[in-house]
């Protein structure tokens, strides 16, 4: 593997999400259509959420080498042509969603954080299938359900919110700002 060349390697290494996006989302910026970016990062989430982002916003996501406790995510830049970062179009605010639990709607939340984050803190009876873990369990919900999509930032979400689109689900909303600034009800250990 000694082989693999990077133009650009971006340390992310110690950054939580949505940190190693945001700073993907930047160094990618700078890159040449065709060029390769080399993330190194610790965060495991990293590696569900930055082949996400590069699927979301046209880049090539070419594969992810684990070196002990370093993940090394290898992207190449697409062209412009190629490259129009989507953003799922339904979107409800954090106090809108508060809002419908009170009123104890008949609605179904999807918590796609990591497992030890939605331990910790999530809203009561909250459904969670991490990101990365999605496309494998799409079974566990139901399509004619009014499913909230919400993770720590919104971003995540979004991508899940996508990709449940792109898999025939259409009553999708991504909870907007997310769990990061939820003041409703919350439950955990």
């Amino acid at each position: 593997m000694e082989n693999l060349k990077a133009n650009v390697i971006l340390d992310a290494k110690g950054l939580a999400c949505p940190m190693p996006i945001v700073k993907t989302k930047k160094s990618m910026n700078t890159l040449e259509a065709g060029q390769v970016l080399e993330v190194q990062a610790t965060d495991k989430g990293s590696k569900s959420d930055i082949k996400a982002w590069a699927q979301s916003s046209g880049h090539q996501y070419l594969g992810t080498i684990e070196e002990g406790e370093v993940l090394k995510h290898y992207l190449r830049k697409s062209s412009d042509d190629e490259t129009s970062e989507k953003k799922h179009p339904h979107i409800i605010k954090n106090e809108e969603l508060e809002k419908k639990l009170e009123t104890n709607e008949n609605i179904v939340v999807l918590d796609v954080r990591e497992a030890a984050e939605y331990a910790f803190n999530h809203i009561p009876n909250a459904i969670n299938i991490p990101l990365g873990e999605l496309e494998d369990r799409l079974n566990e919900l139901n399509k004619e359900n009014e499913i909230f999509v919400v993770c720590r930032t919104a971003s995540r979400s979004d991508l899940a919110a996508q990709k449940l689109s792109e898999k025939g689900f259409t009553n999708v909303s991504n909870v907007v700002p997310g769990m990061s600034q939820w003041s409703g009800q919350t439950t955990g250990i």
